[in-house]
């Protein structure tokens, strides 16, 4: 473990894919800012990567590149791990083996964490090491570290939100220029806004994995994405778009989870919401989240859902955070934010 007093932090970056480089671009391009306001001297000094000769728009020196995943995962001259491959598998054992070697992780990755949440924040703190995940649920939106710091006084009541940049990207395009579903998905994936196969995002899949992690640290309870009564947007039609601005309406994508006397109720559905609710007027690839809890009352998180930069934003801002914590000898969890998971 690095010692109080020394200021460079080493990265090891586990995946180079547009998450990958969009955090690597943030530190590049913001490093003597970085470095000036945190007093912290950030460095990644290993990529995880097969694939080196696709074209990015980062220089990277070829030296960086490696193949072999235990370079980053137990040898001593890594502090913090990066975990941006996406998948359950390898990416969970990754996880798993860097904090078992003391390494701190940071990860965007929402099926992973999803899927081995409880296991993933145990090990963390068994190892007492950090373990951070703020980009895989919101993107650039900051709402787990908000849920965990500044508003952990409140008990919480519901979350209501979008959390998907592509289904609300397509449904925003049938309602704006009338397309049909087809349309707004050929558009969405040409704009990289869509993956090739599409179905985590519009199957409601991805939107699952990010509710599971909301419940669990807002309520304090397990439920698995597969267990989530889900809806996805494949059913909606022009006549449906129509219908619901006939009634002066919009249809979304909304994950929602409340607290109630019989137990927590979550699903995710598309609904027709009143232009009047601000959850409405989130348009294209933006995602919004509303939180309620007893002390608070009502919060709405807005910002891009998505994308290299933004989703980069709150990768490095979970570095960063490791890395104060590390210069100030607390860099563990000596409780699990949030509560024991029932």
């Amino acid at each position: 473990m690095k010692e109080a007093g020394d200021k460079r932090i080493c990265i090891g970056i586990l995946g180079f894919g547009n998450i990958g480089v969009g955090t690597y671009q943030l530190l590049e391009m913001n490093h003597s800012h970085i470095k000036e306001t945190s007093g912290l001297d950030f460095e990644v000094v290993r990529i995880l990567e097969k694939d080196v000769d696709r074209p990015r728009p980062v220089q990277v020196a070829p030296g960086l590149y490696t193949q072999d995943a235990d370079s980053l995962l137990t040898t001593p001259d890594i502090d913090i791990v990066v975990e941006l491959l996406g998948g359950i598998q390898p990416a969970t054992d990754f996880m798993l083996k860097a904090m078992a070697a003391g390494k701190h992780v940071v990860t965007a990755n929402k099926a992973a964490v999803a899927a081995h949440f409880p296991e993933l924040r145990q090990a963390a703190i068994a190892n007492r090491v950090l373990f951070r995940y703020e980009a895989s649920v919101g993107g650039g939106i900051p709402i787990l570290n908000a849920l965990t710091t500044a508003l952990t006084a409140n008990r919480f009541i519901e979350v209501k939100g979008i959390l998907n940049g592509t289904t609300n990207y397509i449904l925003t395009r049938m309602a704006e220029a009338g397309l049909s579903y087809e349309e707004s998905l050929a558009e969405a994936q040409a704009k990289g806004f869509a993956e090739a196969d599409p179905t985590a995002d519009v199957e409601g899949i991805d939107v699952a994995n990010k509710l599971s992690i909301l419940i669990s640290l807002m309520f304090g309870e397990r439920v698995a994405p597969e267990d989530i009564p889900t809806v996805g947007i494949t059913g909606i039609t022009p006549k449906a778009i129509l219908d619901a601005a006939a009634d002066n309406s919009r249809i979304k994508l909304i994950a929602h989870a409340k607290k109630t006397a019989a137990g927590i109720e979550y699903n995710i559905n598309p609904m027709a919401l009143p232009l009047s609710h601000p959850l409405a007027s989130v348009s294209h690839e933006f995602n919004a989240i509303f939180v309620t809890g007893d002390g608070v009352g009502d919060l709405m998180f807005y910002g891009k859902g998505a994308g290299p930069l933004p989703t980069g934003s709150a990768v490095m801002g979970d570095i960063i955070e490791i890395g104060k914590a590390m210069a100030k000898n607390s860099a563990y969890d000596p409780v699990v934010p949030g509560g024991p998971l029932k």
